[in-house]
């Protein structure tokens, strides 16, 4: 009698121990340990190439891919609002996930991929506007670098050029690039609470490398009967910009290219770009062009018509970039 109300006290402290444990983890958000337990098997198969997207229409030419094959034992796993797609592209192990529109979402996307699996590189790929008026819709654009120009200081009415802004000494501003005072660099932290600022963040050296072969890609140039003036192709260009601003406006995009020598403006790409530069994990990007970002008629955006166009041209460009990868690794090996 003795012993059994012993082990009747034991099961309790150890129940009561298991429901403040359980309390702990639904109040601070920790992960619980059956999703641990997913995430260590998924890991255990790593690591995984990360493809992040913007929004669903651009995801979903690439799980309708041939290519992409769904993983049989972890399909997907559901976290923080996000879903994490396990598969497989030609040779390739690969995580999908989509961010939603914004930089904000972005970052978020991207840092829970990197903190939750064993991620060796991220490819990024959507649609974009065009800044550059040498290219057209419909063009696959990988930028070496990009920036984001959402960070503006917004002057105090009344005061003119000549007129310190605030934190301007602490060389957070700058004036160099016109009146238009945007923040001359995003910061990051490489190590905690120490601060570091970047403007132009590189994508990596290898990827962009191999991207060069991209250039004889064939892409589609029509939508239904509407075709464009000429075949779309690839093209590595300097620049990238990103910012939480849809860009419709004429003038702003002959601002942003004739200050940056910028091609495609988004909404995402710069976050993701960050965050992967912050955690050293290799990096690439593919934006399509899929208006003019202002730049054509005022009747409309352009992206009502070439949006999907767009968006299988990235996805194309991504599925070759995979492949070029893969045999050039091979290559290096036998070696």
């Amino acid at each position: 009698m003795k012993m059994d109300f012993l082990n009747l006290r034991l099961m309790l402290v150890y129940f009561l121990v298991l429901l403040v444990e359980l309390f702990i983890s639904g109040a601070y958000g920790a992960i619980s340990q059956g999703n641990m337990r997913t995430i260590d098997g998924i890991n255990k198969e790593g690591p995984y190439l990360g493809i992040i997207v913007p929004n669903a229409y651009e995801m979903n030419p690439l799980l309708q891919s041939p290519s992409f094959q769904t993983h049989q034992h972890f399909p997907y796993f559901d976290f923080a609002g996000r879903r994490f797609r396990i598969g497989g592209l030609g040779n390739e192990k690969v995580i999908i996930v989509m961010t939603g529109l914004s930089m904000l979402n972005a970052g978020i996307a991207t840092q829970l991929l990197l903190s939750l699996f064993k991620v060796k590189g991220v490819l990024h790929y959507g649609i974009a506007g065009n800044a550059n008026s040498q290219l057209q819709i419909g063009d696959v654009t990988i930028p070496r670098y990009w920036a984001h120009t959402g960070l503006w200081n917004w002057q105090r009415y009344g005061n003119g050029p000549d007129d310190e802004l605030a934190f301007e000494s602490d060389g957070d501003y700058t004036r160099s690039i016109g009146y238009l005072n945007l923040k001359k660099s995003s910061q990051f932290m490489e190590l905690p609470e120490e601060r570091q600022h970047l403007f132009w963040v590189p994508v990596d050296k290898h990827y962009f490398s191999v991207a060069k072969r991209l250039k004889s890609l064939k892409l589609g140039g029509c939508v239904n009967e509407t075709c464009l003036p000429r075949t779309p192709m690839v093209v590595r260009v300097r620049r990238g910009i990103s910012a939480n601003v849809l860009l419709d406006n004429s003038a702003y995009r002959q601002f942003l290219n004739s200050k940056f020598n910028a091609t495609p403006v988004d909404m995402e790409t710069a976050a993701i770009a960050l965050v992967c530069h912050q955690q050293n994990i290799s990096f690439i990007a593919f934006r399509s062009l899929s208006d003019l970002a202002g730049g054509g008629s005022a009747l409309s955006n352009e992206a009502a018509i070439f949006g999907s166009l767009a968006a299988q041209n990235a996805v194309d460009a991504l599925l070759r970039f995979i492949t070029l990868t893969v045999h050039v690794i091979t290559h290096l090996i036998r070696l």
